[in-house]
């Protein structure tokens, strides 16, 4: 038997052959002052033992930099567009004590202190930043309402540098004030250019297609023609603009969508609902379907309720019949909703296909916006025009045209025709013909013909012919949409311009990674197209194209992706 080392207060036993070290701890921790008494046997009077009372475990609470913490929350206010009231729920500090019993928050009133610091800190910061930048810049303006039904306005401004590279900053949120007019607009943009010493310097503004935008920007032009400032240009996000006209022809569609999606979020709150939806479309092969299904408010979201019904109808309509007693036969389509879904869905996918090629353009210029909503028009005017186009669908197609022929009057100018052309895919071949205008080629050559040197133009001849792309790809809707368009080349170079316009452009072509049209079009920027560009004045004519992609890239995130 192995031996035994016993504690004589308590009799606990120990074992000595493997933890001889435990007795000591055993000891030291329950029987504090052990070693002070002497040894029973030497000791002719038993002394009276007390012992002593467990002592209270000590919780190590670790210790936690407050401030830092306090940080953090205000990093996560920021991110998440909460406001500061929000660290004042009982809740929150409760969970923050519970985790740490030492945590403490700032009040309210300090949050709100360190936010405007940190705000005029990264203001004077963004202002330093943007007075270093020696080309035009443009700015976005982006408008939203807050949960108190206040109306702000972002203003972003974007710029190229000296390394060619893209720079964007965000200028300042602004409270409209009411009634939140053109009026309003106008004095808050222009406070922030004269804060940044921009009234000079500014090109172009990108805005949200609203009248109130673009009044503010109507009356911001008139002041800078009068007085006979830098040239100033405006025009209309693009993505914007499609959401808009796109709504305009759901809304003749909204009392069936409004059935589809409320099979729709039957199916995504019910996995067994949805599970037999699964098995019924690969039984019927009418595609696959990854849930949840989008079933927002958004046209992304009501395009896909008609994408099920077109496409699924008979597995929609098997799986309603099961469900009957929980769903209801409400939910079932009739022929003549039938029909709707499928003409509806038949118009609009050529604005889906536009779209998702606007979300996956690497190299989104003004030109190719152009030439994206050149071909929405088109896909209006032909079905307003249509003898076989229903009354309901005419109707709507009328009111989709107004906001199409807006947006076309809006950036119907010379500045825009210049920039569309300086695009080597688009170039005067693809241009939209409301902006194909003799007196804009004459501006734009005298343009360049005043501020470009042209001696060396003689010993350019042919150098603006493209090499066949080795990876030619499937053609993509873009190309498809531009193999119908291109019109003939022209022949005779009179000047570098005319030279660099005569050349074919390059071809839209569609791969995994848009290889070749990015290595084309950057061979485009380290040559500038042999037009022997002054480094600030390249900016000017890239910044309008960059700008209305930054714009287009920010807006159409509401956009549906699910099927990219």
């Amino acid at each position: 038997m192995a031996r035994a080392g016993s504690a004589n207060f308590c009799g606990q036993s120990y074992s000595i052959a493997t933890a001889t070290g435990n007795l000591g701890r055993h000891l030291s921790n329950r029987h504090p002052g052990f070693d002070k008494i002497g040894d029973s046997s030497n000791s002719p009077t038993p002394q009276p033992v007390s012992v002593a009372k467990k002592p209270q475990a000590q919780v190590k609470v670790p210790a936690i930099e407050l401030d830092h913490l306090n940080w953090v929350l205000i990093k996560w206010l920021l991110v998440t567009s909460l406001p500061t009231s929000t660290l004042a729920e009982k809740w929150l500090i409760n969970a923050f004590k519970f985790l740490n019993p030492s945590a403490e928050l700032w009040s309210g009133k300090k949050f709100q202190t360190v936010l405007r610091e940190v705000f005029r800190s990264m203001q004077e910061s963004v202002r330093l930043i943007v007075e270093q930048a020696c080309s035009k810049v443009s700015v976005t303006l982006d408008f939203w309402t807050s949960y108190e039904q206040i109306l702000y306005m972002s203003v972003t401004c974007q710029w190229i540098d000296e390394n060619w590279s893209f720079q964007k900053v965000l200028l300042d949120i602004c409270h409209i004030p009411s009634p939140c007019g053109g009026s309003e607009i106008y004095y808050a943009l222009l406070k922030v250019l004269r804060l940044y010493n921009l009234e000079t310097k500014i090109l172009s503004c990108t805005h949200d297609s609203s009248p109130n935008a673009l009044h503010a920007c109507h009356t911001l032009k008139g002041d800078m023609d009068s007085q006979k400032m830098t040239a100033f240009y405006y025009i209309p996000c693009a993505a914007h603009t499609l959401n808009a006209i796109i709504n305009d022809g759901l809304r003749t569609t909204k009392s069936v969508i409004l059935k589809i999606r409320e099979f729709v979020l039957e199916m995504n709150s019910s996995l067994e609902i949805s599970d037999d939806f699964v098995q019924f479309t690969t039984a019927y092969q009418e595609g696959n379907w990854k849930f949840p299904l989008d079933a927002s408010a958004r046209w992304s979201g009501s395009y896909q309720m008609l994408d099920i019904a077109c496409k699924a109808g008979k597995s929609m309509e098997t799986v309603v019949r099961k469900y009957e007693e929980q769903l209801g036969s409400r939910l079932l389509l009739n022929s003549a909703e039938k029909s709707v879904v499928n003409i509806m869905h038949k118009y609009l996918e050529p604005f889906y296909k536009t779209i998702n090629n606007v979300c996956t353009n690497k190299l989104l210029t003004i030109g190719m916006v152009l030439f994206f909503m050149d071909h929405i028009c088109e896909t209006i005017s032909a079905c307003k025009d249509s003898r076989q186009t229903p009354d309901w669908l005419k109707s709507a197609a009328e009111d989709m045209y107004i906001k199409a022929q807006n947006y076309s009057d809006q950036v119907c100018n010379a500045f825009t025709y210049m920039t569309a052309i300086l695009d080597p895919r688009i170039k005067v071949e693809l241009i939209p013909e409301y902006l194909n205008l003799d007196r804009y080629l004459e501006e734009a050559r005298n343009h360049f013909i005043r501020n470009y040197s042209t001696s060396y133009f003689s010993s350019m001849a042919n150098s603006y012919s493209t090499q066949e792309p080795e990876d030619r790809g499937s053609a993509s809707f873009a190309e498809e949409i531009a193999r119908k368009k291109r019109r003939a080349s022209m022949n005779s170079a009179t000047d570098e311009l005319t030279q660099y316009l005569s050349e074919p452009p390059t071809e839209v072509l569609y791969t995994q990674s848009d290889t070749q049209a990015l290595l084309c079009v950057k061979s485009w920027m380290q040559n500038g197209i042999k037009l022997k560009y002054k480094s600030t004045e390249i900016d000017y004519e890239r910044l309008m194209e960059i700008a209305a992609a930054s714009a287009t890239e920010s807006s159409s995130r509401s956009f549906d992706r699910s099927k990219k």
